[in-house]
């Protein structure tokens, strides 16, 4: 995967951008959105590394569409170049074997894509960010499905705001196996809950699959949920920018562009 490439995550709560020089990630950064006045700078930033490379090109994802114009508006002013969106320009790069493969997060399609990419066998990514979905793959590579639920960020924010009393808690790692505090039942509650769903899911897939898959975590809330932990083969940050760094090479290979 010889590539010189920019790469767009649009997720829920930030942009990610990643630059890829001779098929290595190189550089990766993440805004959110409330700073979206600093787009322009970072892109045209980041695009400098590669703007002098052979074939530099720029593809991306979403599941925001909202913003899908006003950062293709901004990445044409900054860089001259088109963004090439996976699911719309460029193939997904695994089967998709959901009742609805074009209503599958784009995201999750591509995290099981890197992560099979990586292990080579059947494997579950459990993406731990505004959602957390734990979604996996076959022998084959193909996409089997998962599981959503919300993430750490939104299961505090509903606490606090679907109740009376319940102060609102940022994630941390829970010491000890009791909460003395509210704060700290919270943060119990919380984490071992989203562990506990992890393990549950997997057990269950592990016995469809026939034996126990390799692992792979990502998102911003992954190494403080599961870093660590005997279960989690692996925890890559920059998963889903693997993701579609792949989808663009195999689309290019394929129609020979």
């Amino acid at each position: 995967m010889d590539i010189n490439l920019m790469v767009l995550n649009v997720g829920n709560t930030r942009l990610a951008i990643g630059i890829f020089e001779s098929g290595e990630l190189k550089y990766s950064a993440r805004i959110p959105h409330e700073q979206r006045a600093d787009w322009p700078t970072r892109i045209a930033d980041c695009w400098t590394r590669i703007a002098d490379l052979d074939q530099p090109a720029i593809a991306g994802a979403s599941v925001n569409p909202t913003l899908l114009e006003p950062l293709e508006h901004t990445v044409t002013q900054a860089t001259k170049q088109n963004v090439q969106w996976v699911g719309r320009d460029i193939d997904l790069p695994i089967k998709v074997l959901t009742d609805q493969p074009d209503q599958t997060g784009v995201d999750r399609v591509l995290n099981v894509a890197a992560a099979y990419e990586q292990m080579g066998k059947a494997c579950v990514v459990v993406d731990a960010g505004t959602a957390v979905t734990v979604d996996a793959c076959n022998d084959a590579g193909e996409f089997l499905g998962g599981a959503i639920a919300p993430g750490a960020s939104m299961q505090f924010d509903a606490l606090h705001e679907r109740t009376a009393k319940l102060p609102r808690v940022d994630l941390a790692t829970p010491t000890g196996a009791f909460g003395k505090s509210t704060a700290g039942a919270i943060q119990q509650g919380v984490y071992h809950g989203i562990r506990g769903m992890v393990k549950e899911l997997v057990e269950a897939y592990a016995t469809k699959l026939g034996r126990w898959p390799e692992v792979v975590a990502t998102g911003g809330d992954a190494e403080k949920l599961f870093g660590g932990w005997e279960i989690i083969t692996r925890v890559i940050p920059d998963l889903l920018m693997y993701g579609i760094a792949k989808a663009y090479a195999d689309h290019h290979i394929k129609h020979g562009t």
